[in-house]
């Protein structure tokens, strides 16, 4: 009997504002005879996007996460796990990723994760470029040179907002910087389904002699430790470190060679993608879950292992056990060190001036009001503001205004009536050194 054919996933992504969400919307307007399944990767504490996505057949998943770099992949994981339990609802799969986010962990998902290999194939990466804003991202973010670095399909998009010579500047510049791709032009995204799908693009072989390390795969941990325990009661004490909690996995019947332990890890990658379970300093730290150990108040927090056999036990830890003076002892006090210890290190730096600010707020938006605050914010923040998007309640309107911006452009129009549904405000806004406080001061000086 022939195994089941795979299913083809397509990653759409492209920096904020480039035209993502409305590519996806063309996609799931037009009549290609495919049922789609879209995953969206949000960014920030409010989810909006898939509200932005059109009603359809198709059905919207969503992925939220704290590292978009690091904890991608298993989230991912989950989400697929979950759509294999129902194939026969679809058989195409489009990852709508973050605009912040670096598409090589979601790629490797694809072949680094044996379950997921089996039952789905990378068609390709298909990177939407914002013409009029392109310049200054690459020069401010690595992101959008991975974007661009990794795409089989570059879509140079808004190309209405760009002269013709800066168009072929630009994409220039950008065949440079990927030779392998193809460039297709477009404004609003108006470009054809099969632009996107079935593209059969992406060759790992090729994708590896452009970069060899592509396989080597970041994790939401940094450190393991391999512990030979008799039976008895084990204390993990910890100090206060760089974070207030520490979160980790301990892994049962765990190898010390390096296949055993990348084998860890990636069993690893689906424990974090799970909510964490809060352990409080005194009790017992189960086996194979996610925990996250609270470390917000001074002194040395104990924590408990109480081993029934005599095992090795891995523990894969958010931050190393140098930053929080880990210790491991048993009932007599004394003190065991680990066998093997391993440190995880991530291929990225976090930019820790770049950050979500997340606004909602029940009532209706005096437009002139709103107008005369966002004129204000862009000019003084419009470089630092990436991306704004939501959902705004306007006085005396019967439908809810979509509300989107890039920079220094911005952009409201008529949606939906709101029908029966609360009328409540919702915005994001991503940027760089934003200050939250001033800015729900300045909204909620728009309400009526």
């Amino acid at each position: 009997m022939n195994a089941p054919q795979k299913i083809p996933v397509s990653i759409l992504t492209g920096f904020l504002g480039s035209g993502k969400t409305t590519l996806l919307n063309r996609i799931l307007s037009e009549e290609h005879g495919k049922r789609i399944a879209v995953i969206e990767n949000e960014y920030g504490e409010v989810g909006i996007d898939q509200a932005l996505v059109i009603d359809a057949d198709e059905e919207v998943f969503e992925m939220s996460n704290g590292c978009i770099c690091c904890t991608v992949r298993g989230d991912l994981i989950r989400v697929l796990g979950n759509l294999m339990k129902r194939r026969d609802k679809f058989d195409y799969v489009l990852v709508e990723t973050t605009g912040l986010a670096d598409p090589g962990p979601v790629a490797q998902t694809f072949f680094m994760d044996d379950e997921i290999r089996a039952e789905f194939s990378l068609d390709g990466i298909v990177t939407l470029v914002d013409a009029a804003h392109i310049e200054q991202q690459l020069g401010r973010s690595d992101e959008s040179t991975e974007q661009v670095a990794f795409a089989d399909v570059l879509v140079l998009n808004k190309t209405d907002l760009v002269n013709g010579e800066a168009l072929d500047r630009l994409e220039t510049r950008l065949r440079d910087m990927n030779r392998m791709a193809r460039v297709v032009r477009s404004e609003r995204a108006n470009v054809s389904v099969d632009t996107v799908l079935n593209l059969g693009a992406f060759e790992l072989d090729k994708v590896l002699e452009r970069r060899p390390t592509f396989l080597e795969p970041e994790y939401p941990f940094e450190w393991s430790g391999v512990y030979s325990l008799d039976i008895g009661r084990y204390e993990l004490r910890l100090a206060d470190g760089p974070d207030p909690a520490m979160s980790l996995v301990v892994v049962p019947d765990q190898g010390t060679d390096d296949a055993a332990l990348r084998e860890s890890a990636e069993w690893c990658v689906r424990r974090y993608a799970e909510p964490a379970a809060i352990i409080s300093p005194g009790e017992e730290i189960p086996v194979g879950k996610h925990v996250s150990l609270p470390l917000d108040s001074p002194g040395r927090k104990s924590f408990f292992l109480e081993v029934e056999a005599q095992v090795r036990v891995g523990l894969y830890t958010q931050h190393t056990a140098e930053e929080f003076d880990l210790q491991l002892t048993n009932a007599e006090g004394a003190t065991i060190r680990p066998e093997v210890e391993r440190t995880w290190v991530a291929q990225h730096e976090h930019d820790d001036e770049v950050g979500s600010i997340a606004i909602e707020r029940d009532g209706d938006v005096n437009p002139e009001k709103l107008n005369a605050w966002l004129g204000e914010l862009l000019r003084e923040r419009g470089v630092d503001i990436f991306r704004m998007k939501g959902f705004i309640s306007l006085a005396g309107e019967s439908r809810r205004f979509v509300f989107q911006g890039v920079h220094m452009l911005f952009d409201a129009q008529p949606d939906r009536p709101w029908g029966d549904s609360p009328r409540r405000n919702q915005l994001v806004f991503i940027g760089r050194n934003l200050d939250e406080q001033s800015m729900r001061q300045g909204f909620e000086a728009c309400l009526s």
